[in-house]
Order: C-alpha cells, then sequence, then structure tokens
C-alpha cells in the first residue's frame, strides 16, 4: 500500500535542553509553536525543517519535524529478513545422549581465544573470593606453534 505525501501527518517536537521539568513538548505545525515562542522566527525554523533538512538546534533546544504513524506498518516478507523463534530441541534418550560428544565437537570448533575465556569462566565461579588456583596439578602442553618450543 502506497502513501503519498498528503496522506502523512507530520508533528513538530521540540527537545529543551535545560528544562528537566518539561524537556519536550509536540505541536502539531510550526505555526503553532512559533506563535507560542515568538523568540523563534517560523521562516528560519521552516528553511531548516523543511523535506530534507536537518533539524534545527542550539544551546536551548532542538526542533524537528516527525512523521505521525496513523496505521500499523506493513509487514514486509522478503524469506530471508523474516524472524521466527524456532525451538532448538534433541528428544534422545538419557542412555543414548553422549553429550561428551557433541560437547567436544562444539569446543573444537570455538576459537582458543573463546575457550580460554570459558575456562577461566567456570574457574572465577569454582573458586572462592581472593583464592587461587593451585597450579601444581596443571600440566602445561607446548603445541606446535608454540615459539619457546626448542629442538
Amino acid at each position: 500500500m502506497a502513501t503519498n505525501s498528503a496522506d502523512k501527518k507530520r508533528v513538530v517536537i521540540v527537545h529543551w535542553k535545560n528544562s528537566e521539568k518539561q524537556p519536550f513538548e509536540v505541536f502539531s505545525n510550526l505555526k503553532n509553536f512559533c506563535l507560542s515562542y515568538p523568540e523563534y522566527n517560523y521562516n528560519t525554523l521552516n528553511n531548516y525543517l523543511s523535506k530534507e533538512k536537518v533539524p534545527f538546534d542550539n544551546k536551548e533546544v532542538r526542533v524537528e519535524r516527525k512523521n505521525v504513524i496513523t496505521r500499523p506498518k506493513e509487514i514486509i516478507s522478503s524469506g530471508e529478513t523474516d524472524r521466527m523463534i524456532a525451538p532448538v530441541v534433541r528428544r534422545v534418550a538419557m542412555k543414548e545422549a553422549d553429550d561428551a560428544v557433541n560437547d567436544l565437537e562444539y569446543w573444537l570448533k570455538q576459537p582458543p581465544a573463546k575457550r580460554l575465556q570459558a575456562v577461566t569462566f567456570i574457574m572465577s565461579q569454582f573458586l572462592r573470593k581472593g583464592a587461587r588456583m593451585d597450579k601444581t596439578i596443571v600440566n602445561r602442553k607446548k603445541s606446535a606453534h608454540d615459539p619457546g618450543e626448542r629442538f
């Protein structure tokens, strides 16, 4: 459903930067704003706020025109952009689940930085506040790309 510019209704939104009591005001048109606040010139503001131009902005106020949404927005379906919540469920008997294999496959696909972050997070939950990890048990394995490795 195409709408022409005559069908669009616009309002003037005024943001008073120094007013805590009433920071926003909405006017049906620019003329009503200028009649309410004569220190603002209608022609100057209209030049700023005409179609395709920027809002009027100074130290005290920001004035801009916005379209009023009078009907629900149309849903545009393009296939790929349609979003739906799809449940991810795998139903198996507990004896046949074998989650260790799935977990291993998942973590092997993750980059090393993410794996290290996960281990650090798990260890931080395990340790009491102020406690340190006992590193006497940890065995350090050198990778094939370890620059400290000597032949």
